[in-house]
């Protein structure tokens, strides 16, 4: 197999061509985000674009023995160079001791869980499902946790430290708002500051109830810009939501109950928005969306999504293009096998 060394192998090579900037944020665990100090850091920002792909026959089985060779990248029909390439880590898991030479396998994993009011029945569940997903990637993953309600905060930096991990899930408490669109934006631009394979797991009933200066349709534009993929697990609290007497109301009449968000909103238009817009940001990205209406589904979820991780391809390249105008460029990745089918993000805002 012919591989291509890991991004850290490429980055004193690229230095010249990068920008610096002296200006980026760092932040204590579990603070508030927008509170913390500033102080001087290295910012590398690199036109590296990397795009997550998955493979699979036409009976639904994933391929994962592919080499570099076999996969051709387009931007906007233009074919481009690949410059990175990581085979899935199941595929290397297999190779281990075989004496093949294999690239460092270093996704980072921001879990973002919502935390808000309406998950204080669902908080133990919601614990023991991240945990589980932790412990299922591999162990070359850092994991980033943040959690939300109507502050956003970290709970740990990007570590491989599963007690870390463990702890830091554990230290999670329900508050009151929800700032899922503050949350989002946050996520994306921490995203932005780190080089190499990025995902992004977000845990949420998808109601957004107090964000102060993100909006559905500006992190939707957020995300369509960062090498990211996002997958959205829908957590069900709607019935949870409609069984609390002080959410009903009288608006559609006498004998009529209808169910109204904090913010004054019918609780159905506020759910069914929410299940578009995580949608959307798994469509535009590349992610995959899942939805869990019980406990065991939620885990469910997040073993689907650590097996995806586990099951991708990954692929780098360094767009011709360097025209930075802030158009949409179609991406479009094609393999030289036939009858599979390629998951992969469909466009990215340069």
């Amino acid at each position: 197999m012919t591989t291509v060394p890991h991004f850290s192998f490429w980055l004193p090579l690229l230095t010249a061509l990068v920008s610096i900037s002296i200006h980026a944020q760092t932040k204590k665990p579990d603070q508030p985000l927008g509170t913390q100090k500033e102080v001087d850091v290295v910012r590398v920002s690199t036109t590296l674009v990397t795009v997550p792909v998955s493979i699979k026959d036409r009976k639904g089985r994933i391929i994962l023995n592919l080499t570099r060779e076999d996969f051709r990248l387009f931007e906007d029909g233009v074919e481009q160079e690949i410059a990175y390439f990581e085979p899935p880590q199941k595929a290397t898991d297999e190779l281990k001791g075989t004496g093949v030479e294999l690239p460092e396998k270093a996704v980072t994993i921001a879990l973002l869980l919502d935390v808000s009011d309406s998950t204080q029945f669902k908080l133990k569940q919601i614990q023991d499902a991240s945990t589980a997903f932790a412990n299922q990637l591999s162990p070359q993953n850092r994991i980033l946790v943040m959690a939300f309600d109507k502050d956003v905060r970290v709970l740990t930096e990007p570590t491989n430290d599963r007690n870390v991990l463990r702890q830091a899930i554990r230290q999670t408490r329900t508050g009151g708002g929800t700032s899922l669109y503050d949350a989002v934006d946050s996520v994306v631009t921490w995203c932005t500051r780190i080089g190499g394979r990025k995902a992004i797991v977000l845990l949420t009933d998808g109601v957004d109830t107090s964000s102060a200066s993100a909006t559905y349709i500006s992190t939707v534009h957020a995300a369509e810009q960062v090498d990211a993929a996002i997958y959205p697990i829908q957590y069900d609290t709607y019935s949870d939501f409609a069984d609390n007497p002080s959410r009903q109301t009288d608006a559609l009449g006498p004998g009529g109950t209808a169910h109204m968000t904090r913010n004054g909103e019918l609780a159905s238009e506020a759910y069914k928005r929410a299940t578009l817009y995580l949608r959307l940001l798994a469509n535009k990205t590349g992610g995959q969306f899942q939805f869990a209406d019980g406990t065991r589904n939620l885990a469910r979820s997040f073993e689907r999504v650590a097996k995806q991780l586990r099951q991708e391809y990954g692929l780098g390249y360094y767009p011709k293009n360097q025209t930075r105008n802030g158009s949409q460029r179609r991406i479009k990745v094609t393999v030289g096998v036939p009858k599979v089918v390629v998951r992969a993000r469909k466009s990215y805002l340069y």
